[in-house]
């Protein structure tokens, strides 16, 4: 199988001010783009694997050769996450999530606010590139960081929410103001579309 770039759900200025246009085109159809391209290059090399999905590659890396496990792993888990990533964003969004999923966060972490909490110090406390991510982990939530492209679905996680910080996620606008990008992008979480995938899951 060929794994293909599908297109935003939204339009490139959907969700400014807080993510600007230029970062969605370019976030969107360069860098998102060049890991399909890169990962469609390594699983050419292995045709017996055309019939896996990605979450079966990437939740079995070691059943992946080795000659392209880095490869897959990497621009495997680029293109993984950068779905998600567009999905849990919406305009005109934010507050707080409502039935199950509130209450999960409220079992596991004490109510919402210490959520958002920990979880921007999960993403402010990733050194270098990598992404935040609220998952599901045995029969409760957590919140966990991953470095590069790295996915929590390789460590038995599922997950619901992520924030993405490699600098080109927000440098044009932000700069090195990685807080203030942080905390902006609660405006637009696509907490609809994370309580889908908490019930589905």
């Amino acid at each position: 199988m060929s794994f293909q770039l599908n297109p935003l759900p939204y339009a490139y200025d959907a969700l400014e001010p807080f993510i600007d246009t230029q970062t969605m085109q370019i976030h969107h159809d360069k860098h998102h783009a060049a890991y399909i391209t890169n990962l469609n290059l390594a699983l050419e090399k292995h045709p017996e694997l055309g019939s896996k999905t990605l979450e079966e590659l990437l939740s079995d890396l070691n059943a992946v050769p080795e000659d392209i496990r880095t490869a897959v792993r990497n621009h495997g888990g680029g293109t993984w996450n950068h779905d998600l990533f567009w999905q849990v964003m919406t305009p005109q969004a934010g507050g707080e999530p409502q039935g199950g999923l509130a209450k999960s966060i409220d079992a596991a972490f004490g109510n919402f606010a210490n959520f958002k909490t920990e979880f921007e110090k999960t993403a402010m406390s990733r050194f270098g590139s990598g992404w935040a991510w609220l998952v599901k982990k045995g029969s409760g939530l957590a919140v966990v960081s991953t470095a590069n492209q790295d996915n929590p679905i390789s460590d038995g996680m599922i997950p619901l929410l992520t924030l993405d910080v490699w600098e080109h996620a927000y440098y044009l606008k932000y700069q090195n103001r990685r807080a203030e990008y942080v905390g902006n992008w609660w405006n637009v979480v696509n907490w609809a579309e994370v309580s889908r995938r908490y019930l589905a899951k």
